[in-house]
């Protein structure tokens, strides 16, 4: 029970850190969900919208992060 918990703690940090950084970039005005190649269709009565390219950018920069920090802590 104990190692869900902390489970549980830890999943919850990430998103608080995640929607953090979400927040902060937002205040910078950066084009984050508007890049180049995010796709965005728009009809009379719907839109349809996948940021394909910010989806692929944060992959990437989250993949080196993780990875960075997993070297540190060998």
């Amino acid at each position: 029970m104990e190692n869900l918990a902390r489970l549980l703690f830890f999943v919850g940090l990430m998103f608080m850190l995640i929607a953090a950084g979400l927040y902060l970039l937002s205040r910078f005005h950066l084009p984050l969900g508007r890049l180049p190649g995010d796709i965005r269709i728009e009809g009379e009565n719907f839109t349809f919208y996948f940021p394909l390219a910010t989806s692929l950018l944060l992959s990437i920069l989250l993949t080196l992060l993780l990875n960075g920090i997993a070297r540190l802590k060998k």
